[in-house]
């Protein structure tokens, strides 16, 4: 149900009703990412927040990116892998600097630049262990 006066207006084009609790809905967002990684794909944040009903913007995103933490929390206190390294820019398919420096990079043991080969390669395997997990279930 959409928020009462929460309107989306996007990047343009008709306004139309939003529920603004999408952006903080960890359950629904894990839904969504854990559909995405049983079909072996990333997701775009202009994708995944067209599919919590926004266009996007850079708050928007910002307010994404600070539940897809949450998203990651809820995986380990389950034993399942990463979702958050699913959503990535639609530019080179990496997630933003915020999943960087948020720490997750080096709890892994990835210590390299956030862009380029080595970087792709990391995300790409981190990204591989949540399309085996969810793959069969």
């Amino acid at each position: 149900m959409a928020a009462k006066g929460a309107l989306d207006g996007g990047l343009g084009g008709d306004a139309h009703a939003a529920d603004v609790g999408a952006l903080g809905d960890a359950p629904r967002i894990r839904s969504i990412l854990t559909e995405a990684a049983r079909d072996g794909r990333s997701v775009s944040y202009s994708e995944l927040l067209g599919d919590l009903g926004f266009r996007f913007t850079r708050p928007k995103m910002r307010a994404l990116c600070k539940t897809l933490g949450e998203v990651d929390r809820l995986c380990a206190i389950d034993g399942e892998p990463d979702l958050a390294v699913l959503v990535v820019r639609e530019s080179d398919r990496l997630p933003g600097q915020g999943w960087w420096v948020g720490g997750t990079a080096l709890l892994l043991g990835y210590d390299g630049p956030w862009e380029g080969a080595a970087a792709a390669h990391f995300i790409r395997e981190q990204q591989q262990l949540a399309f085996d997990y969810w793959e069969a279930r």
